[in-house]
């Protein structure tokens, strides 16, 4: 079908966000948040665990790299099912829209850390000084603008904190980087879904045996990340296809959200294990994630108000996972000043979260959101042209802009 006349019969229809998409981005950047603060304590000597159960512990502080791997799963579900709403099918997809969309959502703001992060560097700023061993701050200009940031840290060691969380930007906009030029050629074809199973198959293999004992690479890999993205790929094509009875969702729903609490509750378990030596231990999470995304976007599923805090953040993810480390390393900075008490410990945590969330939500609010809706108008036919795979029917009007934060992870 020529694509003048796919574009033709798409509705132009807007959605609301999907409370099960929100809440599994807001676990995912809860669990990356607390990560990334307990790393700071232990490289301080701060024994806060010392007295707290080790199960408690490796669910709260040791989950970020599986947090991830839920973004990638996420980020792969919507925009495969943005593409097919707005282009009809895959090989229908416009290369030139595809990647403005892209470069509109992401581009400001990952320009504007990169700039902070530079004045920061050239300040001399303790914890955002590039190190000369890594190449120094032209090779991480470099590696964050050309999406390789992971083989950088893989091949050279880790970059300062707010640079390093650009690995998995990485990872993800090289996979779409060919997405839409693959799309084109078999979209139509079951070589396409041969194609993303491919990635699946790779993705354990990615995180043990192609990492060749390389611990960077191992967490962060190309393959290892692009796994998730593939099975949200696969996620956003079967539930576009497939009208799932009443009772066949709730299977999924109920099953996948006990595989995402048992993966995160028992993750050292996992990682210690067979899975974990095999690489498995994403994938279960993963398919767990994919099962809970499938059943929450076709029931349209409403979360329970005690879980707001976490759709709050999951609104701003992308805002707050590549602005958090500024909080992160400056809320740190004023514990140590206070003189480490294990009494301020919980304070850290909780309001870096906080504070983090309130950031991501204005940085949304009055930076990233506007460009992203300004760099769009460029884009001839664009609006009201992005959804779901949804059923248009269903679906509320509540606005393009307060929807295009759910385009990235």
């Amino acid at each position: 079908m020529p694509m003048a006349s796919a574009e033709s019969t798409i509705q132009a229809v807007t959605w609301k966000r999907l409370d099960g998409i929100d809440l599994l981005w807001g676990v995912a950047i809860f669990f990356v948040l607390m990560n990334h603060v307990n790393i700071r304590l232990l490289g301080a000597k701060v024994l806060y665990t010392k007295f707290l159960p080790a199960q408690l512990v490796h669910l709260l502080v040791w989950n970020g790299q599986l947090g991830v791997q839920m973004f990638f799963a996420v980020s792969g579900f919507l925009i495969t099912s943005i593409t097919l709403r707005r282009w009809g099918s895959l090989s229908n997809v416009s290369l030139r829209d595809f990647y403005l969309f892209r470069f509109a959502r992401i581009a400001p703001l990952l320009l504007l850390v990169l700039a902070i992060l530079s004045g920061l560097h050239f300040a001399h700023v303790h914890n955002f000084i590039v190190p000369a061993k890594t190449g120094g701050l032209g090779r991480a200009l470099l590696a964050a603008l050309t999406f390789h940031v992971n083989v950088l840290e893989a091949r050279q060691g880790y970059l300062p904190g707010g640079w390093d969380v650009l690995w998995s930007l990485s990872v993800e906009e090289m996979f779409y980087l060919f997405f839409p030029l693959v799309c084109r050629a078999i979209g139509r074809g079951k070589l396409f879904l041969g194609t993303l199973f491919v990635f699946v198959v790779l993705g354990p293999f990615g995180r043990t045996v192609f990492a060749h004992g390389n611990g960077v690479w191992e967490e962060y890999s190309y393959l290892g990340g692009m796994e998730g993205i593939a099975l949200g790929c696969l996620t956003a094509i079967i539930v576009s296809r497939t009208s799932f009875s009443r009772f066949v969702l709730r299977a999924l729903g109920s099953v996948g959200a006990v595989v995402v609490i048992l993966s995160l509750g028992f993750s050292w378990q996992a990682y210690s294990g067979w899975l974990g030596r095999t690489g498995l231990n994403m994938t279960v999470l993963t398919i767990g994630t994919c099962m809970f995304i499938a059943a929450t976007a076709q029931t349209q599923w409403r979360s329970p108000r005690v879980l707001t805090p976490l759709l709050r953040i999951g609104q701003y993810s992308y805002e707050i996972y590549l602005t958090h480390m500024f909080v992160v390393f400056g809320l740190f900075g004023l514990f140590v000043d206070a003189g480490k008490s294990m009494r301020l410990v919980p304070v850290l945590f909780t309001v870096t979260i906080l504070v983090a969330g309130v950031l991501g939500a204005l940085v949304s609010r009055f930076y990233s959101e506007p460009m992203n809706r300004s760099l769009r108008k460029y884009s001839e036919g664009a609006r009201g042209k992005l959804g779901s795979v949804v059923d248009p029917q269903i679906l509320s009007s509540e606005g393009l802009a307060a929807n295009t934060r759910s385009e990235v992870p």
